[in-house]
């Protein structure tokens, strides 16, 4: 029987590499006060999401996902850091021009476009198809840019047309973001709209049950009398939900918020459900 004796590590030495938990500011109105860690037994504020984490975005269409990962990776390269977004959806040039909208809307130099570097997989198949390619690809894109951030839009599409494998594929990729030090967001789609707050998305709980968090985004139609009466918003409206679903590396607000879609095209994050925005203890 193979013996690895690499695999065994003493919990001081672990202690001794372990990255200092800060936080990443994310350009995104209302969420970086949503996580916390502790100190001198109170909690405090971590003023961003934890850096080095891999977070998952999960949703139905249509409730801003993209849009988050965009405004997300146009404020880091603002702050001259190095993005690595990798597309699977729309082919990149059409990616920028969202971007130049989320820098317009934003106040930002339209410069920040040299600090971005796409991976186009929507025209490789072969990105898709083969995860040893994909890793390589994003392994030398890192080397070469010094890239920090690392964004995929969508993960679902390495596994669309075989979610039997999405467990072994997001453990895969998740694994390799977290030895390469890869501050990390990844968009997940959801097949429908049951358990519009649940963090299941196509592939089941894969994604949720390894990445650091999950953050998921819904939407309801004001279209009962009950509805307008919980949201206080008059029928045919549209009310957008926002949920920290679980972080591993820092704790986090639990409550259910509303969030927005501005007429600009910038997701702000809004008060909870109840009402009450104290950051409590």
């Amino acid at each position: 029987m193979e013996l690895i004796k690499d695999a065994i590590i003493p919990a001081k030495e672990a202690l001794q590499k372990a990255p200092q938990i800060t936080g990443v500011k994310t350009g995104i109105e209302g969420l970086d006060e949503l996580f916390f860690t502790i100190e001198d037994n109170k909690l405090k504020k971590l003023n961003g999401i934890p850096k080095y984490s891999v977070c998952n975005i999960t949703g139905v269409n249509d409730t801003g996902k993209s849009i988050m990962a965009e405004q997300f990776s146009v404020y880091q390269a603002y702050l001259n850091k190095k993005v690595c977004f990798i597309t699977l959806e729309t082919p990149a040039n059409f990616v920028v021009a969202s971007m130049k909208l989320r820098t317009k809307a934003m106040g930002l130099d339209e410069k920040i476009v040299d600090n971005i570097i796409f991976i186009d997989a929507t025209s490789h198949y072969q990105l898709r198809d083969d995860i040893i390619a994909f890793l390589n690809t994003l392994a030398y894109a890192i080397k070469e840019f010094k890239i920090e951030f690392t964004i995929i839009d969508s993960i679902t599409g390495l596994f669309e047309n075989k979610e039997m494998m999405a467990r072994v594929i997001v453990r895969r990729v998740y694994n390799f973001l977290k030895k390469w030090y890869q501050t990390s967001l990844l968009i997940s789609q959801k097949r429908s709209s049951h358990e519009l707050l649940s963090s299941e998305a196509a592939g089941g709980y894969a994604i949720g049950h390894i990445v650091d968090g999950t953050i998921v985004l819904s939407k309801e139609i004001i279209d009962t009398p009950y509805k307008a009466k919980i949201y206080k918003k008059p029928l045919g409206e549209i009310v957008r939900l926002f949920r920290i679903d679980g972080c591993r590396m820092c704790g986090h607000d639990t409550r259910v918020r509303f969030f927005e879609i501005t007429k600009t095209g910038l997701i702000k994050i809004l008060k909870p459900i109840g009402g009450d925005d104290d950051f409590g203890d």
